[in-house]
């Protein structure tokens, strides 16, 4: 039986250049703002004077009462845009003007200080950027709700790693510190991007004003469009195609397993092929549980548990159930094509080819957790709603 609990986030660059752009290791994207000016709390919560301080204010905020729009469409980002400086309204007439480009939206950036680790932040109009967000996401009312009443919200990567809870404060450290409520945690879709505020929270902070922009262009050439958008934005700027394997947005399975003759190209291919081994399965279903699990082979673990892979299967579970889906004579739980038709064989057993409650019990097995249940039926209906 597997336990799923999440990886922390692998450990963020050492040092950054004020006022520029790193890119990790990884691909992740970070953003800096100037130097902090700030306090430091003691034990008791009472805020002193710190290095850097100089007398600088600590401010605890109050929620507003302010409610974000419905959700009324969902947007597929096509590049992550980071710039090395604030993108000017001309710059950003210029890029909407772009052959194929049909949507974009901007948000204030930075990287930022959290219960002492480093983390990069994004401010944004809750009401317009929950469009540009992975399905589930997109539809959690709390987690807009949160931003328009001036708390913040983050990966879910982040609550783990720490250990954050929702409706505590917290300090946040950027060029002042505020003490801001965690107001709930999701997946952001975006690759290095762990927190998002309001905009008038990120003004407080101290974010850099329309330093990135999403973009939107169905049918473009992403080739030819990220070179256009580096002209355009800056040659240092960040332009991050969010389909490339190396850098797949959240919540959608775009990212490309290692392949050869015969075998899927995508996970999105591979998610339907596996769902044939379950007759009445969707696959949707494993789509759903492979972007909870690992974002579709992002964070592969292990996680604090022991669980590993892309669909992050406990190793005694993968003894029973693991199989060579290649058939290159290994059953290899990081293997996405061993591991995705490994979870369509453990669903199956446990009953989810029947649909109805025998899916909703064969999830439970595979997690037990009514609220992962509620989770991964909920986003196999978006899924099934995006693709159809």
């Amino acid at each position: 039986m597997r336990r799923f609990v999440r990886r922390g986030l692998p450990a963020a660059v050492a040092a950054i250049a004020l006022a520029a752009t790193a890119t990790a290791a990884s691909g992740a994207v970070y953003v800096v703002t100037a130097a902090p000016r700030t306090t430091t709390p003691k034990d008791d919560g009472t805020p002193v004077s710190g290095h850097g301080a100089k007398g600088g204010p600590v401010t605890t905020l109050v929620p507003s009462t302010e409610q974000p729009a419905a959700l009324k469409r969902v947007v597929d980002p096509d590049f992550l845009v980071v710039a090395d400086r604030t993108v000017t309204p001309a710059r950003l007439r210029e890029v909407s003007h772009v052959k194929h480009v049909r949507d974009v939206i901007t948000a204030d950036a930075g990287a930022v200080q959290l219960q002492g680790g480093r983390v990069n932040m994004f401010a944004v109009d809750p009401s317009a950027f929950r469009a540009w967000t992975p399905p589930g996401t997109a539809k959690n009312d709390a987690l807009w709700n949160a931003l328009a009443q001036d708390r913040f919200v983050v990966t879910d990567e982040v609550q783990q790693q720490y250990g954050l809870r929702e409706s505590m404060q917290y300090p946040v450290i950027g060029r002042t510190q505020l003490f801001v409520t965690m107001g709930g945690s999701g997946p952001l879709g975006l690759p290095g991007i762990n927190v998002l505020v309001g905009r008038a929270m990120g003004r407080r902070i101290g974010l850099v004003h329309d330093l990135a922009l999403l973009v939107n262009a169905p049918g473009a050439d992403l080739t030819d469009l990220g070179s256009r958008l580096r002209k355009l934005v800056g040659a240092h700027s960040q332009v991050i195609d969010l389909h490339q394997s190396a850098t797949p947005p959240k919540g959608q399975p775009a990212q490309q397993p290692r392949t050869s003759a015969g075998r899927p190209g995508t996970y999105l291919a591979l998610y339907q092929q596996s769902a044939r081994l379950c007759p009445g399965l969707s696959w949707t279903v494993l789509a759903a549980i492979g972007q909870i699990e690992s974002d579709h082979g992002r964070n592969t673990g292990p996680s604090s548990a022991g669980a590993l892979g892309p669909m992050q299967f406990m190793p005694a579970t993968w003894r029973i159930y693991g199989v060579d889906g290649d058939g290159d004579g290994k059953a290899d739980i990081m293997d996405p094509y061993d591991a995705v038709p490994a979870a369509a064989k453990y669903l199956c057993a446990s009953g989810a080819g029947r649909g109805g409650s025998g899916l909703s019990r064969a999830v439970w097995a595979y997690n037990h957790s009514q609220a992962y249940v509620n989770n991964v039926l909920s986003l196999a209906q978006a899924y099934a709603r995006r693709y159809s």
